[in-house]
Parts: C-alpha cells; structure tokens; sequence
C-alpha cells in the first residue's frame, strides 16, 4: 500500500508564483539557468540552481554553491517571497500543453516505501548526482523540487480530484512555452483523509521522473536518523515532497543521443558495420520514428531511416527489445564504442521536446558526428519493467510537460 501524507507547503504569494515557478534543475546547462533567471530576482533558479548568484569559474558540486541555495532560500522566506501555510494540505496541480492534460496530487511520500519497494525504479542513479543532491537536500533542509510518481488509473481518486478542481485555484498561469499550470487546495479534512485511504489502497507507485531526488531524499533522512537519538519516524525527514499522476495521463516524449565522433571508422566504414543489424534507407527529410524498432540517423548532413534486422535483438526479453537497448547494444556500444552509456563522455542525450533539428543544430556544429532521433518508450513498458524488478538503459524516458519548481517546497523541519 502507498502511504502519503500532507503537508504545511512553503508557496509563493499569489501575485508572484509565475515569476517563481522555474523548469527543474536538471534539463537545463548552468549557462541555461542564468539567462532563464537574467532580470528576475524572484525566480526559482536562485535556489535550485545557486551556482548562477556565483562567478563564473566556480565548482557547481563545491561548498559555495549548497551555501549559496541555503542563504537563497532563506532570503526568499525572509522577504516574503515565500511563505509557509498554516496546516497541512495536498494539493491538485494540472499541466496543460496542447492537447495533452495531466492532473496530479501534490503529497508527501515516505521513505520507507521508497526503501520498502512500494515505490517502483526503472532507472540506476549516478553516484555523482546523487552525491550532488543529497548534499543540496542537506543544506537547504528542504525538498525543494518535486519527484515525479504515477500509478495505475484509480477512478475513484480521479472523481476526488475532479471534486477539489471545481472549485477557484490558488495559482493559474502560463509559461512562456505555453504550458498552463493550475495549483488547487485540499484543507478540507474528510477530502484530505479520504485521499489518503484511497492511496492506501494502492499497491504500487511508480518514478516517472526523479530517481536522483528520490535516492538523495533517503539518504538525508537516514543522515537525520542517524544523527537524531530521538528519532520516532514521525519527523518530516522521513518524507519527501512528490506529485503523483495516474498513467492513463502520461506524456512519453523519445530521449534521442548524439556521439561525438565515429571512433575512428570513416563514414564508409561506420555505414557497413550499422548495415550488418539494422536495414538503412537513406532520407530526403527528417525523421521522427512513429513506430518500435525505427531509428532516424542525421550523418554527415543527411537523414537515414535505421530499421532494426530481425533476429538483432530478443523479442522475449523485456528489456532488449527496448528500443533504447536495440541502439545501445547493436551500434553505440558495438561500433561506436559507448559501453557504458551513464558514464561515457562521448554521448549526450537530448530530450524529446527539444526536437529534431536541435540533433542536427549538435551535430553541424561540428561538434558532435551522428545523431539518433528514437521512438519513445510507453509507460506501460515502464511499469512492466519496474514490476520486475528490472531495469531500463539510462535515459529511457522524457516526459513532458515538466513539473515547474518553486510552487511547493517541503521543509524538513
């Protein structure tokens, strides 16, 4: 069952939350940031990405920089900026964009699901960030950016979530990317309780996005734990702030890879070897594959459609016939030479939302050589995976649209 719990939330004043409201830490460059937060001294960046406040030349994982968020975020509170309510709540946060509608509860859930396997991976983490955010929770003494959960549909939690939307939000904006974001109070005890029961009821939640958050938040708390000779269990550093959407309402957007060379084969060579797994058309226009086991490749300023050969991967295996697995273990690893893909400095990954001509913006740069455009993974490839206990490549998944931070902060005190 899925325990969650509200919450007393750190929230900016009604007037300011979409100067505040930034797009998570992670899918943005520190060059990125500083002009998203340029002329904005309310924007969240200052505090998940403090490094911006800093010169230049400094070390984004040094002391200064978790210093520096720590002394943001109490500017914010001090000024106002943000202030924390008086009770605990949940609250129902919708995303629009286009045509696709996701509505989540925003909730506090407990490490000990998380460490129990209530809470479902898909993805490994990288010691580095992982190391990088435990140290951000730490010093900030707050999850200050939400995980990304879902779980299989529930219509009964829909219904109440459909009540709580009817009636008039706290926040309603849209960004500068046209997505509309619309945040609601639950304060009303019985809808709170009965959110909870009905989550109770619920077996397993799944990490869409935010392992890294996810295994910092269970480090800190076992850090407090440990340093804590009162420790119940009760302390809000054994939750961690999380928004919850059901699966029917999931965007899956491809997560395409560039590499910056063709480890010393010529494109002839390259092109004989990719020809041995996969059928190689070559293309008058870009390609966005619209079905499993096709592949765009933009080479040497031209388009090639890849199709996976039969007989290349092993249909049974849940895990190789992903077809971020099909490329990683029949040409990047193989050919390219990118064996291990969470680490090799010669690949990058690009999320979907950014497009196919951002592959060939990377690679007619000059500096990267071969760009791969993927069909994306289904959330319900995600949950069979993870119900296995298996896990997906790096990068398998970009969801869209990105929860924006700043809108909810759970402090851990």
């Amino acid at each position: 069952m899925a325990f969650i719990k509200p919450f007393k939330a750190l929230r900016p004043k009604n007037d300011l939350a979409e100067k505040v409201a930034a797009l998570p830490y992670d899918v943005m460059s520190t060059e990125e940031a500083v002009q998203m937060a340029a002329g904005n001294p309310y924007s969240f960046l200052h505090i998940s990405r403090p490094e911006i406040d800093l010169p230049a030349a400094v070390d984004i994982h040094s002391e200064p920089v978790y210093v520096q968020g720590r002394a943001n975020l109490a500017r914010f509170m001090g000024e106002g900026i943000l202030t924390q309510g008086e009770r605990e709540c949940y609250y129902v946060y919708r995303q629009k964009m286009g045509g696709i509608t996701q509505t989540g509860l925003v909730v506090c859930a407990g490490v000990d699901d998380y460490q129990g396997g209530t809470i479902k991976k898909h993805e490994l983490t990288r010691a580095d960030k992982e190391e990088d955010r435990v140290k951000h929770i730490d010093y900030l003494d707050a999850n200050d950016e939400p995980v990304f959960y879902t779980y299989k549909n529930d219509p009964t939690i829909t219904a109440l979530i459909a009540e709580t939307t009817t009636g008039a939000p706290v926040y309603d904006f849209t960004t500068d990317d046209g997505v509309s974001h619309t945040l609601w109070l639950v304060a009303e005890q019985e809808r709170i309780e009965q959110l909870t029961s009905r989550f109770a009821a619920i077996p397993t939640l799944y990490v869409a996005d935010g392992h890294h958050r996810s295994a910092a938040a269970s480090r800190v708390r076992d850090l407090r734990k440990a340093q804590n000779p009162a420790h119940t269990g009760n302390e809000e550093y054994n939750y961690f702030l999380t928004v919850i959407f059901p699966d029917n309402e999931m965007n899956i957007m491809p997560y395409n890879r560039v590499v910056k060379d063709l480890n010393g084969l010529s494109i002839t060579e390259f092109m004989a070897r990719v020809g041995e797994k996969f059928d190689i058309s070559p293309l008058s226009a870009p390609l966005k594959p619209e079905r499993r086991h096709q592949f765009g490749m933009y080479l040497g300023g031209k388009w090639y459609e890849l199709l996976a050969k039969e007989g290349s991967f092993l249909e049974s295996d849940a895990v190789a016939r992903l077809d971020v697995s099909i490329l990683q273990d029949n040409l990047l690893s193989p050919i390219l030479g990118v064996r291990n893909p969470r680490t090799d400095q010669r690949i990058h990954f690009v999320g979907g939302i950014r497009g196919l001509d951002e592959l060939v913006r990377m690679v007619n740069s000059g500096e990267h050589e071969v760009a791969f455009a993927l069909y994306p993974t289904s959330i319900k490839e995600l949950m069979e995976l993870a119900d296995a206990d298996k896990i997906m490549p790096p990068k398998s998944t970009w969801f869209e649209p990105k929860l924006r931070s700043g809108l909810f902060v759970h402090l851990l005190k």
